[in-house]
C-alpha cells in the first residue's frame, strides 16, 4: 500500500471516530477545502451516520471563489488569515456548530512564494478558531493524504478540548514540524 493510501485509511479512521464524539453530542460540521479538492469532505460523508451531523462543503480550489463565496480578503489566500476566514464563513453558511479549513501548496512547484507542502488549516468550534501551519513532504498525492489526516486530527483535538473542558475564550496557534 501506498503512503498516501495508508494515511488515508488513517483519515477514514479518524473521521469514523468524530461521527461518534460529535454526533452523540449534537454537533454539526462543516468543510472549506481547497487544496484536497474535496477530501475532506468525502472522509466525513462517508463516515457512519454522517447525514446527522455533517452539514456540507464547499469545495474552494480557485482564489476567486474564497474570495467571492467564503469573504476571504483579497490577498494571499495560502496564510493563516485566509483559513480563519474560509472556517468562520462556511460555518455560518452551513449552519456548522465545527468547521474544517485547509489551504495550501499541494505541489509539484511552488504557489504564492511558497514551497510545496506548505498548508494551512483551520478549525473553528462555536466561533472559536484554531490554526496550524504545516510543512508536508512527498510528491502531491503524499501532501494531500497529510493535509488531509492533519484536518480531521485537528479537529478531533480541538473538539474533545471542548467536550472535556467547555469552551475558551482564546483561540490558539500551532506550527508543525517538517513532515508531520
Amino acid at each position: 500500500m501506498k503512503k498516501h493510501e495508508v494515511r488515508e485509511d488513517e483519515a477514514a479512521e479518524i473521521a469514523a471516530r468524530l461521527a461518534r464524539a460529535l454526533g452523540e453530542r449534537g454537533f454539526t460540521v462543516a468543510v472549506a477545502e481547497s487544496l484536497t479538492g474535496g477530501k475532506i469532505a468525502n472522509q466525513l460523508a462517508a463516515a457512519p451516520d454522517s447525514s446527522e451531523w455533517f452539514a456540507g462543503a464547499v469545495v474552494c480550489y480557485g482564489s476567486q471563489v474564497k474570495h467571492r463565496v467564503l469573504d476571504v480578503p483579497e490577498g494571499p489566500v495560502i496564510s493563516e488569515r485566509a483559513v480563519e476566514v474560509m472556517a468562520r464563513s462556511v460555518a455560518a453558511l452551513l449552519g456548522a456548530d465545527t468547521s474544517i479549513a485547509a489551504s495550501g501548496a499541494g505541489g509539484p512547484g511552488p504557489q504564492e512564494g511558497q514551497e510545496p507542502g506548505t498548508t494551512w488549516l483551520a478549525v473553528s468550534i462555536r466561533g472559536e478558531v484554531h490554526t496550524e501551519l504545516h510543512h508536508f513532504d512527498g510528491e502531491p498525492l503524499d501532501v494531500l493524504a497529510q493535509t488531509e489526516r492533519a484536518a480531521l486530527l485537528l479537529l478531533e483535538r480541538e473538539a474533545a478540548k471542548l467536550l472535556r473542558d467547555g469552551p475558551s475564550e482564546r483561540s490558539g496557534r500551532r506550527e508543525q514540524p517538517t513532515g508531520q
